[in-house]
């Protein structure tokens, strides 16, 4: 495993959280120093977790009127070590319950039938029988056992590169995914670039059929953003999508195959201000997304309140859908674009298109995100 440090200052290390492993990488802390101006919001810190699937786990801003604030949900170092090293997280989920993790080659869910030992789920992908991970279930009574998020979210990634530099800093890493443990198609490498600058964070996840077979794959990122003001109730959305799965609950969270439009319901988040989440509950798929003239999705969460904007632009022409998740005891919210629609070979979707992307040998997709903070109204 290799890794590079060069071009970080004395203060640029002082500033930086006490060195801790997690899964047996050393966490990387990108820093940036504040720029004079007490009115503009800026980036100041990225924590990136290579040994557990290059996790995004923590992003730190300053906001004017408010100071530095944590803008993702996720423990302090030390606890987030005791979570995600649990002997007792047998699946590995707990890194995709805090911070952001990486999803591939299926965000989201799986059905199929339960294994007698009640470890796989057995289910026909692309018109192969493969075994997946039993690693989800709801929680009511008889809640049906599934496969969730995918074979590499709590992988440790190798070549780990980082720089804290003048102007930018960065990350990367990169998996030999290999088949994912006999569970998937072909071989695949899955590189992670992070790169931090004050008024931008940008993240790419790129994979590369490095094997024979063609493989479907989609991807995703789970981050869990928070409400600086705590106040969720008027908090806004805006989110370019005019369409929105049905699902059987909100404890399943299963597609049904049905696909409706959002105008004059309360899942309308396209107005040019957003709309606020108030009592809502969500767990919902957004498609028939529409992009602006750059060609690129662009999400926006609005804390008017806290006088905070968070902008998330998504390049990748494969995103087909924007995953939300924001329960409403809690303080934050999910904004996940991905390639694919849940359970994305199920016979419930007919003849309609999933957002699977089947790489051919040799090739390769990336999924694509930028952020960037703002004041609301100016």
């Amino acid at each position: 495993m290799g890794r590079s440090s060069e071009g970080r200052s004395s203060k640029q290390q002082s500033s930086q959280v006490p060195a801790i492993s997690i899964g047996g990488e050393p966490v990387v802390t990108l820093v940036r120093p504040r720029t004079s101006g007490e009115n503009k919001p800026q980036f100041l810190e990225a924590i990136v977790v290579p040994g557990k699937g290059m996790n995004l786990l923590q992003v730190k801003a300053y906001l004017p009127g408010k100071g530095e604030f944590n803008l993702i949900t996720a423990p302090d170092l030390p606890e987030a070590k005791a979570f995600l090293e649990d002997p007792s997280d047998a699946f590995g989920n707990h890194i995709f319950m805090i911070g952001s993790a990486v999803l591939l080659p299926y965000p989201n869910r799986i059905r199929g039938t339960l294994s007698p030992d009640g470890k796989t789920i057995e289910t026909t992908v692309a018109g192969r029988h493969l075994s997946l991970p039993a690693n989800m279930k709801g929680k009511n009574p008889g809640a049906e056992i599934h496969a969730l998020h995918g074979l590499v979210y709590s992988s440790q990634f190798e070549d780990i590169k980082y720089k804290n530099g003048p102007t930018v800093s960065t990350v990367s890493g990169i998996l030999h995914a290999g088949d994912m443990g006999g569970r998937w198609f072909s071989k695949t490498d899955v590189s992670v670039q992070v790169t931090l600058e004050s008024d931008a964070l940008e993240m790419t996840i790129t994979t590369k059929n490095v094997g024979k077979e063609p493989d479907p794959m989609a991807i995703s990122l789970h981050p869990y953003y928070e409400f600086p003001s705590g106040d969720r109730k008027q908090v806004r959305l805006l989110i370019p999508a005019e369409k929105r799965v049905v699902v059987n609950n909100y404890d399943d969270v299963f597609p049904t195959g049905e696909i409706v439009p959002v105008k004059d319901t309360p899942y309308d988040f396209r107005p040019p201000e957003g709309a606020p989440l108030g009592t809502l509950f969500l767990d919902d798929c957004f498609t028939g997304l529409k992009r602006n003239s750059k060609g690129n999705v662009v999400v926006q969460l609005i804390d008017p309140a806290a006088k905070y904007g968070l902008r998330i632009t998504s390049p990748s022409p494969d995103i087909k859908a924007v995953q939300i998740y924001s329960p409403v005891q809690k303080n934050f919210v999910a904004i996940e674009p991905q390639f694919n629609l849940a359970d994305p070979y199920s016979k419930i979707w007919g003849k309609t298109d999933t957002g699977m992307v089947t790489l051919q040998p040799g090739k390769s997709v990336s999924w694509r995100m930028k952020l960037e903070l703002f004041i609301p109204g100016k």
